[in-house]
């Protein structure tokens, strides 16, 4: 059972491999407009980073900015945030908050 179940994983990610040969085109840099709290922030060539952004289609090469991980938007309600405070272009809703491009950090 366990075999047939890792063929036909196999078979799926090598048929998008292949449907996406380059992968989607990088996110486009705009300046920095959403307050997100993030668990951390790291140079966009990072590995971490580009394991995030691997699976969720992204390419980041090229991209010589400063991305945010495991992010989440800051409100006006409260700042508890336990991270890093950045400023960073308004991520995706499909990204589910697992990365945000071209992050500044906040300084108060």
């Amino acid at each position: 059972m366990f075999s047939k179940l890792s063929v036909v994983v196999a078979a799926v990610l090598i048929t998008l491999a292949a449907a996406m040969p380059n992968g989607t085109p990088p996110p486009p840099v705009t300046p920095p407009t959403s307050n997100q709290c993030c668990a951390s922030v790291v140079p966009a060539s990072d590995k971490s980073a580009s394991l995030v952004a691997a699976v969720l289609g992204l390419d980041l090469s090229g991209i010589l900015v400063d991305v945010g991980l495991s992010c989440s938007p800051i409100t006006v309600i409260g700042n508890n945030c336990g991270g890093t405070t950045v400023t960073c272009d308004a991520p995706e809703k499909e990204w589910g908050g697992l990365i945000a491009i071209n992050c500044i950090p906040i300084t108060l």
